[in-house]
């Protein structure tokens, strides 16, 4: 499990996600923010999956990653192979089911891009048969259903060509390439051209070349002709000889084979073939024509309810019985009294061997017939491809001989071919430090014509010599022959010769440091193979101790868990044992003060306090249920006073105001009078 989470972690952590997480920050993710991840991967491989999950129901969270899981084939493992369990620990975001998901959806993300992709246009729609009996909604699905077939089409030549390792860069580069390649051609051609020019019967000497390169290509395509006839020769001649074993196989079965054993091959497969048919096929006829007949009869009988089920059942069990009962007649009837039962035994045991024979006779001839047309078949197809024909294996045998001998005249040319490289390898070695020896020469002649004045006359005389050497080769290519060239190579080659001849003595001196150069790279990679398999077996090894110590450390640290955590218990069960031995000493002691500080005193003291305010607060409780009818009907009669009294201050008040509008209205009327 840590190494699936550490996997887990790791991924997220990686491009596209990039969730920065470690073991115990995704360990301790509560159950929505698990979903939400989940969702976030879901998204990755389908885009259509990029929503928030606490915008939407858990319902619908759960059905549609259920659904996209079932078109991505992932099947549950552990304990959650039951569906409904599945959903409801994918509803909860639970542990157990989350990350098992989580492992194997992160193994495979481009592959399941790819089936999620394709699953968008490979899976049907699911119509209803009913459906289809109209006419335009058949052709529709009809049309659908070709979309489908063409989007496959057209999908597996994309992958084809993805994987046929062409790219529009590298073609765009070899465009490129072919360009300036072309553009140097020209220029080539342009430079040879004017050069040409230049060149009296020109024009005579581009006639012959023309002709002479067109006399190669019939040369090239005349060999080519050649070997195809020398291919054909050799497919005849190979043929033929495939025909005269043949015809000497067919000579020889025709010699074999005698009037005697033609008519007993021809009389046993009479027999066979009159067994077949009036014995065995007509048996097995026999017995299809029943099977026919008795699925008929179930088809046309109607369907059956449960009351006709049990009574078949019933039935079966009594003929079931009958059958037991008359299994054990048979078993206990002694077979001496019947006198024919041993050869009604032998009988029906030859005739058991006599079918099972006959089958595997018709099964064999049916597999002989199988290959034969199979080998007829292959070797068509071979002749089609190649043109080639099937060799036999004494055809085969001289194909081997012959390529031995091939074999080694190559190795020969190899050998010679490495001869002629380590030969050229030291020619070059010979000018480049004759070149080098050249070059202090000039320097020496250099500083010599400094120090007597007259530097620079070697490079004018050089100078002097080239341009009269290019002057007598521009005078020479006007009246230059091919005489003149074939004298030019054979002096080339006699020169070659000489430096052959003189290097000969030195390349011996190199072969037998060439073989032992050999023999020593042999033995090293001889040794470097046992070194590689026993660093591989030394790895293996300290890969398995690594991984034992690893086991170990983490025993090691459990234990020593367990081992603090066993002491810390022991200190507590000390203290309390402590504890309890003090308790004791107080509760036996024969001071009274000192057993009044025993915590039993004391847990019975706070018992007894408690237990006196109880009997209190239960006394209290009586009196206040006692009294709290009449307190009840003495509060509404002080609220009614209070109500009363309330009345009476407001009826005073009125009275008192009614007074002083009367006095006020007196007053007035006596100033009236006075007036």
């Amino acid at each position: 499990m840590s190494e699936q989470l550490k996997f887990i972690v790791e991924q997220l952590n990686r491009e596209p996600f990039k969730k920065n997480f470690n073991l115990i920050t995704f360990d301790s993710l509560e159950p929505m923010q698990l979903l939400q991840t989940l969702n976030d991967v879901l998204a990755e491989i389908d885009s259509k999956q990029e929503i928030d999950i606490r915008e939407e129901m858990p319902e619908q969270t759960a059905k549609r990653m259920f659904t996209l899981l079932g078109l991505l084939k992932y099947k549950p493992t552990g304990g959650f192979s039951d569906t409904s369990s599945f959903r409801q620990g994918l509803v909860t975001g639970s542990k157990p089911v989350i990350h098992p998901i989580l492992h194997w959806l992160l193994q495979r993300v481009p592959e399941l891009k790819k089936r999620a992709y394709l699953a968008r246009f490979l899976v049907k729609l699911d119509v209803p048969g009913e459906f289809l009996t109209d006419d335009v909604i058949s052709e529709t699905y009809h049309q659908y259903e070709e979309l489908v077939e063409g989007f496959k089409s057209y999908h597996k030549e994309c992958e084809q060509l993805r994987n046929s390792g062409f790219s529009t860069a590298e073609i765009r580069r070899d465009i490129a390439a072919m360009e300036e390649e072309k553009d140097q051609l020209i220029k080539r051609v342009e430079r040879l051209r004017k050069r040409v020019e230049s060149v009296s019967n020109h024009q005579r000497m581009l006639e012959l070349a023309r002709q002479l390169r067109v006399e190669k290509e019939r040369e090239e395509s005349l060999a080519h002709q050649k070997q195809e006839q020398k291919n054909q020769l050799f497919q005849a001649e190979q043929r033929l000889q495939r025909c005269q074993i043949q015809l000497k196989d067919l000579r020889q079965a025709a010699s074999d084979a005698k009037p005697e054993s033609l008519m007993k091959r021809l009389e046993e497969e009479i027999k066979f073939n009159s067994y077949m048919v009036s014995d065995k096929l007509p048996k097995e006829l026999e017995r299809m024509r029943r099977k026919v007949h008795y699925l008929q009869k179930v088809a046309s009988e109607p369907a059956m309810g449960h009351a006709e089920l049990a009574d078949l059942e019933d039935k079966i069990k009594q003929l079931s019985q009958m059958n037991q009962v008359m299994e054990k007649k048979v078993s206990r009837s002694d077979p001496m009294d019947d006198n024919l039962a041993l050869y009604r035994q032998q009988a029906s045991i030859i005739a058991r061997k006599k079918e099972a024979k006959a089958e595997e006779l018709q099964g064999a001839r049916e597999e002989l017939a199988g290959l034969t047309r199979e080998l007829n078949a292959k070797s068509n197809q071979a002749r089609g491809q190649g043109g080639v024909e099937i060799i036999r294996a004494d055809e085969f045998k001289r194909y081997v001989a012959k390529m031995r001998g091939k074999n080694i005249t190559y190795k020969k040319k190899r050998q010679e071919t490495a001869e002629l490289k380590a030969e050229f390898g030291i020619l070059q070695r010979t000018e480049e430090i004759l070149r080098q020896r050249h070059t202090a020469e000039l320097q020496q002649l250099q500083t010599l014509e400094a120090q007597r004045g007259i530097s620079g006359f070697s490079e004018t005389q050089e100078e002097l010599e080239r341009v009269s050497a290019i002057k007598s080769e521009l005078d020479e290519l006007k009246g230059r022959t091919l005489d003149d060239m074939s004298e030019m190579v054979k002096k080339l080659n006699s020169a070659i010769v000489e430096k052959k001849s003189a290097l000969s003595p030195i390349i011996k001196e190199l072969r037998p440091l060439r073989q032992q150069c050999q023999e020593l790279a042999e033995e090293y990679d001889e040794k470097k193979a046992q070194y590689d398999t026993c660093a591989a077996g030394l790895e293996s090894n300290r890969s398995k101790l690594e991984q034992e110590v690893r086991t170990l450390r983490e025993e090691i640290a459990q234990e020593e868990n367990r081992y603090h955590h066993i002491n810390c218990q022991k200190e507590v069960i000390e203290i309390q044992m402590q504890r309890a031995a003090d308790e004791m000493k107080v509760y036996v002691s024969s001071d009274p003060q000192t057993r009044k500080k025993s915590i039993r005193e004391q847990y019975m003291k706070n018992i007894a306090e408690q237990e006196s305010l109880g009997k209190k607060l239960r006394e209290q409780q009586k009196q206040v249920k006692e009294s709290h009818g009449p307190n009840m009907r003495q509060v509404r009669m002080w609220k009614d006073l209070e109500q009363l009294l309330e009345c009476k201050k407001q009826c005073y008040l009125r009275a008192q105001s009614q007074t002083s509008i009367g006095q006020v209205i007196q007053d007035s009327g006596e100033d009236r009078l006075v007036l």
